[in-house]
């Protein structure tokens, strides 16, 4: 395997390991919300989550030999406790929903990384872009949840 084709599955790889995070703080969130509209939110965004990384899965699998899909990877341990710590640090439905909102707008910019990739496969990229734009759509319609302060 070539060192760039190694760098993009392991950026591809990486996308799975914070979609696995983001699905079991969502699903934490939607335990702790007091809010039932925040609760039910939170709840469609873990399910979204998995189901990223059910297709993601599935791409990867198909179009290269081996994947590491255990999820370790050196530098996102820490990163991904701080996040995590970070998350649950609110007591109140406002700061679970501001740092999920954090969290979206970097997961856009992580996506659109591996978008600049121009030897992705199509298939992949068509569901990284259509993952990416999900997200990114949920950025836009979670003004309506800020008002449930």
């Amino acid at each position: 395997m070539s060192t760039k084709h190694e760098e993009m599955v392991d950026q591809l790889e990486e996308i799975l390991e914070k979609n696995r995070d983001a699905e079991k703080g969502y699903k934490k969130a939607a335990e702790n919300a007091d809010s039932i509209s925040l609760k039910s939110y939170f709840e469609k965004k873990a399910r979204d989550r998995k189901s990223f990384n059910d297709s993601l899965k599935r791409e990867l699998v198909a179009n290269y030999d081996k994947i590491d899909d255990d999820g370790s990877f050196g530098g996102t341990i820490h990163r991904t406790w701080m996040d995590v710590k970070a998350f649950f640090s609110g007591d109140n439905d406002e700061s679970m929903l501001e740092e999920a909102i954090r969290g979206d707008k970097s997961a856009v910019e992580e996506y659109e990384e591996v978008l600049e990739d121009t030897t992705l496969p199509s298939s992949i990229a068509t569901l990284i872009r259509d993952q990416q734009m999900k997200i990114r759509t949920d950025l836009n319609k979670i003004k309506t949840l800020e008002d449930l302060k």
